[in-house]
């Protein structure tokens, strides 16, 4: 995708938000529904995106775990998915293939699914309206005929679903501008200077103005979030995925390492690690993705593998979102998640609101940055 934007001249906007990606493209949509003057600052495609390499699930179950709020949060966002995705489609002319039928967890052992069973039910204890299903390898087969003899049993939740992030990147791009957002491509955020009651952001390309500024840039937020007294300590989280060649439609549903996507083509993917700033594929764990899709749907084993990258996820110490306002400089924003297409339902529709000056979203104080505060180390969830 490419877009369009020129260097700064200094001209107030209502709001600056910094990142062009599915997280910043989302508020930026719903600045602008909200009647915002918004500038979006857009690194150039040398950035570290974690945009162009997830998996495009719009998945509930499970999520939360440890922290019932991101569950519902997660959960208030499928919800609000078709609104956004007609709007999306009436906007931009984009059909961004959402579709909810419902998302499979495969299990390959007793063990597997045990522990999977205990971790739905303790969140349904949590939660009180959870649906889900344990499901035995005779009841996923009937719902997925194709599915191999080593699955021994599965997790449905009717609350799961999926989308083209592509294409989804694309439609929110053209329907915020063409809501008049001003997209600035190859702009990186150097500093941000609080200034009275504004805030100046200084680019490589130019200096830019306004009220409000919002930090969407993801692994960028650990250092642009202390110019507005604001703390984001996130840390890259590798993932690398697979892509087939398009063959007949098989999978109906989406599942947690595979998926079939509206074109047709198979991805697989799901893999987690901890290498730095390092985003390049590595064979071992591809072939590891590769046996993990097979042993699930033998019938893929002679399928064309045609693309592969890698991606670096955008993780807080507890795996969890951050969502808060600057106490110091009131009017700076942070937004930062791994979960970019399950939550830009949520961003657009309930954070952006919350920007404007609309009531805090009850989820949201359990997500400040504040709780690192007084933290040992905390392993990430995945």
């Amino acid at each position: 995708m490419t877009s369009s934007g020129t260097a700064g001249s200094g001209a107030l906007a209502d709001v600056i938000v910094v990142g062009g990606g599915l997280v910043g493209s989302a508020v930026a949509y719903g600045l602008a529904r909200e009647g915002a003057r918004v500038t979006v600052l857009d690194e150039d495609d040398g950035g570290l995106r974690a945009s162009r390499g997830n998996f495009g699930l719009v998945w509930i179950q499970g999520k939360g775990y440890g922290l019932s709020p991101y569950a519902r949060w997660s959960r208030s966002s499928a919800t609000r998915w078709p609104q956004l995705a007609e709007a999306l489609l009436q906007e931009s002319g984009v059909d961004v293939a959402l579709k909810q039928p419902g998302g499979f967890h495969f299990c390959f052992t007793d063990e597997e699914l045990a522990e999977r069973a205990r971790r739905l039910a303790t969140l349904r204890a949590e939660l009180g309206d959870y649906p889900y299903q344990m499901l035995d390898a005779a009841e996923v087969r009937a719902r997925i005929p194709q599915i191999g003899s080593a699955v021994i049993g599965a997790s449905y939740s009717p609350m799961d679903g999926h989308v083209n992030p592509l294409k989804l990147l694309r439609a929110l791009h053209t329907s915020m501008q063409a809501s008049g957002v001003r997209l600035v491509s190859a702009e990186r955020a150097q500093r941000i200077e609080p200034q009275g009651h504004s805030f100046v952001v200084h680019g490589k390309r130019g200096t830019y103005r306004a009220a409000k500024v919002v930090l969407a840039a993801g692994l960028g937020n650990r250092t642009l979030a202390p110019f507005v007294g604001l703390k984001a300590p996130v840390a890259p989280n590798r993932g690398q995925v697979l892509v087939s060649e398009r063959v007949a439609p098989f999978l109906h549903y989406p599942t947690l390492n595979v998926r079939q996507t509206d074109e047709g083509s198979v991805q697989f993917g799901d893999s987690m690690e901890e290498v730095g700033f390092d985003d390049f594929t590595t064979t071992p764990v591809l072939a590891d993705i590769a046996r993990r899709g097979v042993r699930a749907f033998p019938m893929l084993k002679h399928v064309r593998l045609v693309r592969m990258w890698a991606a670096l996820r955008v993780y807080s110490p507890d795996g969890f979102p951050i969502y808060d306002q600057s106490e110091a400089h009131p009017g700076a924003f942070v937004v930062t998640c791994h979960s970019g297409v399950t939550l830009a339902a949520a961003h657009a529709l309930r954070v952006s609101p919350w920007i404007m000056g609309a009531p805090l979203p009850d989820e949201l104080p359990t997500f400040s940055a504040r709780r690192f505060e007084h933290a040992a180390q905390l392993t990430p969830a995945h």
